[in-house]
């Protein structure tokens, strides 16, 4: 991996939590908040700071851009939610670009793997750990903020672990 183990450290801690919210609020509610990805916007803001070099913090704002404008596209032709497109830019900035190819495997696998958990334990008992988590009856709709999330979450750990 090409993102540095401590640069994964400092943001680890006070993204992970974020990403945990979102994956709990698009399972109970269907959507993925305004204040989420403003919350992880400031994030990248304020921390980016002290864990990149100026100049790589800068330029990681244009992933965020480029990621809005495909999502925003994405969205308007009915292939993405909104807050889906909304967080995946927000963060984009986090992403090493060297580990773009890798974290399109992460995210394949973690959609996977969310996807069948999700339909697993709706379809089962665990349902009712839950009942009025509105993904439940949202038929062939499903919280993509469980596998951007998960995606993100996962990357940090992995970059603490595995980094440069």
């Amino acid at each position: 991996m090409d993102i540095a183990s401590a640069t994964a450290l400092w943001f680890l801690p006070v993204v992970g939590p974020i990403c945990l919210w979102v994956m709990y609020t698009d399972m109970s509610r269907m959507k993925i908040t305004n204040n989420a990805v403003v919350c992880l916007v400031a994030v990248y803001a304020v921390l980016g700071l002290l864990a990149l070099p100026f100049d790589i913090w800068a330029w990681r704002w244009t992933h965020l851009l480029v990621v809005l404008v495909a999502g925003i596209a994405l969205n308007a032709g009915g292939a993405m939610g909104a807050g889906d497109a909304k967080f995946a830019a927000a963060a984009a900035p986090f992403i090493h670009l060297g580990d773009l190819r890798f974290l399109m495997v992460l995210f394949a696998a973690t959609l996977l793997a969310a996807f069948a958990a999700h339909r697993l334990a709706r379809a089962t008992p665990l349902r009712r750990l839950a009942p009025d988590w509105v993904s439940w009856s949202s038929g062939e709709r499903f919280p993509m903020g469980l596998a951007l999330g998960g995606t993100l979450a996962l990357y940090l750990a992995l970059g603490v672990a595995y980094g440069s």
